[in-house]
């Protein structure tokens, strides 16, 4: 029998939970709606199909059954968890609803409080920085669940040019089971960085209190994700944003004491694949270290949870290596986790 010895007053993952609805859209129906050839759908979007939600597949509906996937994995009890941190994406069931404790209670984690936590896509490695500060500082918190539903994918216009690089938005759910003094997987740094000058780059126009929806804002699409000055986004932000994508990677990774030599696995969300080729090359990386999510598309801060499934599934995690999370997300933030895996 081999021995385990306990790590003190550290953090490790679980397990991780994911949901994927069964309906998917093409790379070729979306190239029908968009206009845009299949090849580049395929090469250059790195699409080749991506899920879209069946009628009972509802945000935080999607949020309960990835957390309920990530809790079969284990001999962790609903009632056992103390905290939900709850990544479930502001398009859910209902307006101004507090999705955190509905899924607490669906769960049945009946001892847990929960608080609903948004960043867009860079969410789940802040969330991860909270969680492991929650259990170190506070004795009386030992297991979080960090877990979300996503279909932003509903927000996307197929018809507008401006957004078309957010065509590969989809739907999923995706969760991630910590514990203090887990003896695996431990959860080192995490590094968060924003950027408010471009939070009003990508919006939705109508909806909120600046522009109420109207009969004439819904006959304009304005209730969809836009992009008010592509161009001007794209000046910006192109150089700037590689920069803190892989800033926030060598940051962790300084803060664990550790180097790009040592990763071992690149849990990344989807993005288009010439810059998801750029990281690998940046970071001195294969293809074969990383999952690419073509047949998934971008599930927001839910590729994380399914990127671990995948690469446990493939054989491209394994224990002793070092997998470092990274993503980005529209306002502008950039994200990055490092985990000592095994």
């Amino acid at each position: 029998m081999t021995e385990v010895t306990l790590v003190r007053d550290e953090v490790g993952i679980v397990s991780a939970g994911a949901y994927i609805p069964q309906s998917f859209i093409s790379a070729a129906e979306m190239a029908r709606a968009t206009g845009i050839p299949e090849e580049i759908i395929r090469t250059k979007f790195g699409l080749n199909r991506k899920p879209i939600p069946g009628p009972n597949d509802h945000t935080n509906a999607m949020a309960l059954w990835a957390a309920q996937d990530a809790l079969a994995q284990t001999s962790i009890k609903p009632q056992d968890i103390d905290v939900v941190l709850c990544t479930t994406e502001e398009w859910k069931e209902y307006p101004l609803w507090t999705a955190g404790i509905k899924l607490a209670y669906d769960l049945g984690a009946t001892r847990a409080w929960a608080i609903d936590v948004q960043m867009r896509c860079a969410t789940t490695m802040a969330t991860m920085k909270m969680a492991k500060a929650m259990m170190l500082s506070d004795p009386d918190v030992n297991t979080v669940l960090i877990a979300g539903g996503y279909r932003n994918g509903d927000f996307v216009d197929f018809s507008n040019p401006r957004s078309r690089f957010l065509i590969d938005l989809s739907c999923g759910g995706g969760a991630i089971l910590l514990q203090k003094n887990y003896p695996r997987n431990r959860l080192l740094e995490s590094v968060v960085r924003v950027d408010g000058s471009f939070s009003l780059d990508v919006i939705v126009p109508a909806g909120g209190t600046v522009k109420p929806i109207s009969a004439e804002a819904l006959a304009l699409h304005e209730y969809r994700l836009d992009v008010p000055d592509p161009e001007g986004m794209k000046r910006r932000l192109d150089k700037l944003s590689m920069e803190n994508f892989v800033g926030v990677v060598d940051a962790a990774l300084a803060k664990s004491g550790l180097t790009r030599k040592d990763i071992g696995y690149l849990n990344i969300l989807h993005m288009k694949r010439s810059a998801f080729e750029y990281v690998l090359q940046e970071l001195g990386l294969t293809e074969e270290q990383s999952f690419y999510l073509s047949d998934y598309g971008h599930i927001g801060q839910q590729d994380q949870a399914l990127s671990i499934k995948k690469g446990l599934e493939l054989g491209r995690l394994r224990d002793g290596m070092v997998m470092v999370m990274v993503a980005a997300g529209i306002g502008y933030a950039w994200s990055a986790s490092v985990v000592k895996w095994g």
